[in-house]
Parts: C-alpha cells; structure tokens; sequence
C-alpha cells in the first residue's frame, strides 16, 4: 500500500468486487470512460483480480487513509518495459467523492509507483476532449497535450472526441536518449 496524506493506492481485493462490478454496471458512471454494456461477474472477477498474472497491467485501488472501502481505482495499462511506457486510468466512483482532491492525490500516488517501482518515463492517457476538470488536472500533474481523436467514441448516443495526453520525465528521457 503506498500512502499519501487522504488516500492509499494498493492492490484490488476481493472484496472491492462488489463496488467495482456495480459501478462498471451504472450507465452514468461507465459513460465517463466507455459505453455502457452489462456486466458478468465472473468476467469482472477476473479482469480485476487479474488471476494469470498478465505484466503488463496494474490495477491499484484508492482508499481514503483509515477507511477499507475503495473509492476509486487506477488502471495502468499497455506496460511496455522495454520502451518504459504505459497507459493510465483513473476513476473515482461516486459522484460525492469527485471533486475533492481524491484523484489528484491518487494520481500523484500511481505517477510515482510508475516511476520509482515500475520504472516507465513515459505514461499517456485518452480522456474525453470534454471533461474540462479532468484536463486541467492532468495539465496540473505535467501532462501535456499530444493530440486529438476525432468522434473517436460513442458513449449515450453521442459522439466523443479523445484528448491524447502524455507525461514525460524529461530527466529520464534525456538518460535514454543518450543510451543505445
């Protein structure tokens, strides 16, 4: 468990199944990262508990400090160790909790284990062009914009363009850089 001053990132327990399967099973909460499909809970199970160990995702829940229930989680996905990248996902789960520092810190949190545990210099992200609070948090943690994804989902019957943001330790860089 990695600890910060309100929350903790750690691992995804079996019983944060519950929570996890009903949020992926709510059309409103679902619609900010994908289109809402049912779930099966024994698929669900299985991506969160990740049971054949596939490397190259993470999944961290986020607690508050003192509290066992998850509020949130963060997905790190596309881990390549080779090129010291990976993919990034956050979300917190009820809507009361947005809003209040939970994910900044719990980003923050998930930013440092990429560097300092898994040890990736580039992590990117795809977040709704229109989910202005969540850009400008990802502007706040160092991400910059790299680009857009046209109607790149559909989610309730609309169309949703994809803002492409990547974080790049530049000290990091520059090592690989000059490594061959």
């Amino acid at each position: 468990m990695l600890n910060g001053r309100n929350v903790a990132i750690g691992p995804v327990l079996p019983e944060d199944l519950l929570r996890l399967f009903v949020w992926g099973d709510d059309p409103e909460i679902t619609r900010l990262n994908e289109p809402y499909l049912p779930k099966n809970l024994d698929r669900e199970r299985d991506f969160w508990l990740n049971p054949s160990g596939d490397p190259r995702r993470v999944f961290l829940a986020i607690r508050r400090i003192g509290k066992p229930e998850i509020v949130g989680y963060v997905q790190i996905t596309a881990i390549e160790p080779i090129h010291r990248s990976a993919s990034l996902g956050i979300l917190i789960g009820r809507a009361e909790d947005r809003g209040c520092g939970l994910g900044r810190e719990a980003m923050e949190l998930a930013i440092g284990f990429c560097r300092d545990h898994l040890n990736l210099t580039r992590l990117s992200l795809a977040v709704h062009a229109d989910n202005a609070p969540a850009i400008a948090l990802y502007e706040k943690l160092g991400f910059a914009t790299e680009g857009l994804c046209r109607s790149a989902q559909f989610i309730a019957g609309r169309w949703i363009d994809l803002q492409l943001m990547a974080l790049v330790d530049p000290a990091r860089a520059q090592d690989q850089a000059g490594t061959v």
